[in-house]
């Protein structure tokens, strides 16, 4: 049997128009900075401004080897978030302006994301606003498609996490996929005005993150953040801000205290002598 499609024809004029006034900025309007996300710190002087981690309309990552505990850091920056400050993050803090955080888990089971999801809510002394899921059992499509649809589900997002990246594709090496799934990061962003912190490994014994997906991350991310522990105090991490657009944070150092939680300890110059990241 003849069958016939109806082929839909693409006004390539009028996509381009609308591509050319959405995208045209004019180089004499005063543009304000990005609205801070999370901050630690200031630049000082006369003109002070807060050194930014994380501002909305942009994405960062975390990178670190295996077992670095990125999740505690993550603890920490949400918990931050979820109060504006708080006694664990000293002179970090959250700009949330009753926006809600979204935490998307792909790594641990059911019952591992819940007991992070519980030490975020205990140590921000509340749980308003912020809605964690745990994907780990579904495939990376499905978890891509499904972060996807959320967030334009959802209303008033700030900031989202997703530990980790590398789970939403099938292969970190794959070019395209990688490629495509950065242009993910760089849409939602923008066009919800907020602020994505992700999670990917380091290459064994090396400073840079995994895969082409690494690379891509690397090349347009607002805020890339190295973690390492301390060679000789397991319950110290070591944070250093590789690169940032802008001011960059001064590298610092976290703690897991005895109830388990992530505490800042301070500035790392005033701990430690020398480069502790000359391998990272």
């Amino acid at each position: 049997m003849n069958m016939k499609y109806n082929q839909i024809k693409i006004d390539y004029d009028e996509l381009y128009k609308k591509i050319q006034k959405e995208s045209y900025v004019d180089p004499n309007k005063e543009l304000e900075y990005p609205p801070i996300a999370i901050s630690k710190g200031s630049t000082g002087g006369p003109f002070d401004y807060p050194l930014h981690i994380a501002t909305y309309g942009n994405f960062s990552f975390i990178q670190a080897p295996p077992k670095n505990k990125k999740t505690f850091f993550l603890c920490l920056m949400a918990s931050v978030y979820l109060s504006d400050k708080n006694e664990f993050g000293k002179d970090i803090l959250g700009k949330r302006e009753n926006k809600k955080l979204i935490h998307y888990d792909t790594e641990q089971g059911e019952f591992h994301a819940q007991k992070t999801f519980n030490r975020i809510v205990k140590m921000a002394k509340t749980d308003k606003d912020y809605l964690p899921f745990a994907l780990r059992k579904y495939s990376s499509k499905e978890r891509l498609e499904f972060i996807n649809w959320h967030l334009y589900k959802e209303k008033n997002i700030g900031f989202v996490i997703i530990d980790g990246i590398a789970d939403l594709i099938n292969d970190v090496n794959d070019i395209e996929a990688s490629s495509d799934l950065v242009q993910y990061l760089m849409k939602w962003t923008q066009e919800l005005n907020i602020h994505i912190m992700t999670v990917i490994h380091s290459n064994w014994n090396s400073d840079k993150p995994t895969g082409h997906l690494g690379s891509f991350l690397e090349k347009k991310t607002e805020t890339q953040i190295a973690l390492k522990n301390d060679s000789e105090d397991d319950s110290l991490v070591l944070v250093k801000c590789k690169r940032s657009r802008g001011y960059s944070f001064n590298d610092f150092a976290f703690r897991i205290n005895s109830n388990n939680y992530p505490e800042v300890v301070g500035d790392l110059p005033s701990l430690v002598n020398g480069d502790p990241f000359i391998n990272i």
